[in-house]
Parts: C-alpha cells; sequence; structure tokens
C-alpha cells in the first residue's frame, strides 16, 4: 500500500525532515511504501520562494491522489 506522509516542514526544516525520515521508516517497517513529498522536492526546489512552494505543493498533491492513504504526522 502507498502511504502519503504528511508532516510540518517548516520552523526547524532539519528536524522536520529527521522526523518525516522516521515516519516513513515506521511505513516500511509496516510493510508500506512511504510518499514524502515534503523531504524529496527539497531537495531542488526552494521551499521559500514562492513560486517553487506553489510547484511543489501541486505536485505533491498529485502524488497524494496516487496513495492509498494518508498518514498525518506530528501536532501540526
Amino acid at each position: 500500500m502507498k502511504v502519503y506522509i504528511c508532516s510540518p516542514l517548516r520552523g526547524d526544516i532539519e528536524a522536520n525532515i529527521k522526523k518525516a525520515q522516521q515516519y516513513c521508516r515506521l511505513a516500511i517497517k509496516e510493510n508500506h511504501f512511504p510518499i514524502a513529498p515534503h523531504i524529496y522536492f527539497t531537495q531542488f526546489l526552494d521551499d521559500n520562494d514562492p513560486s517553487e512552494r506553489k510547484l511543489g505543493m501541486e505536485y505533491a498533491k498529485k502524488l497524494l491522489y496516487e496513495c492509498d492513504a494518508l498518514w498525518i504526522c506530528g501536532d501540526k
């Protein structure tokens, strides 16, 4: 099953990416295929540039529609 990992990015970006990686590892341990675009897209899109953030969000939504489940992780 493809699982979309939704967790905070803004704020402490480095710590939030590490948390998202942990959520992905948990998904894999449970035999799911994790999709976490905020880990991937931030490698080449600038989240502080409004046009690049918008593009990343659009692509992330397309990936969401391909998933079987949505995991909302964290407290936001």
